[in-house]
């Protein structure tokens, strides 16, 4: 499943109220690492179907940037039963994603 990009608009309907969990990326256009986890992000939304990847551009949704404390990307929180259950700041392996899933 490719990563669903979301708005603050659609965020509580796509994130808080999901039934499974849900992998948000916090990005911008412009941040190299962010473009680089793209495809390693696209790769785990392909091979997970327990996990919902979803991502946010900061610029256009600095509310929600800033309601969730984002102050480094790329920033990976993840969410389940509509809370954050974890989060990882910065360009990370693969590897290190799917313990962040665990």
């Amino acid at each position: 499943m490719a990563i669903q990009e979301i708005t603050s608009a659609d965020f509580e309907e796509v994130v808080l109220k999901s039934e499974k969990p849900v992998l948000v990326d916090f990005n911008a256009t412009w941040c190299g690492p962010c473009r680089m986890l793209k495809p390693v992000l696209e790769q785990v939304a392909a091979e997970r179907a327990d996990v919902t990847v979803v991502g946010v551009d900061i610029d256009e949704n600095d509310e929600l940037a800033e309601e969730y404390e984002v102050f480094s990307i790329p920033c990976l929180v993840l969410f389940k039963d509509g809370a954050e259950a974890n989060r990882s700041v910065g360009l990370i392996p693969k590897e290190a994603i799917e313990d962040l899933l665990r």
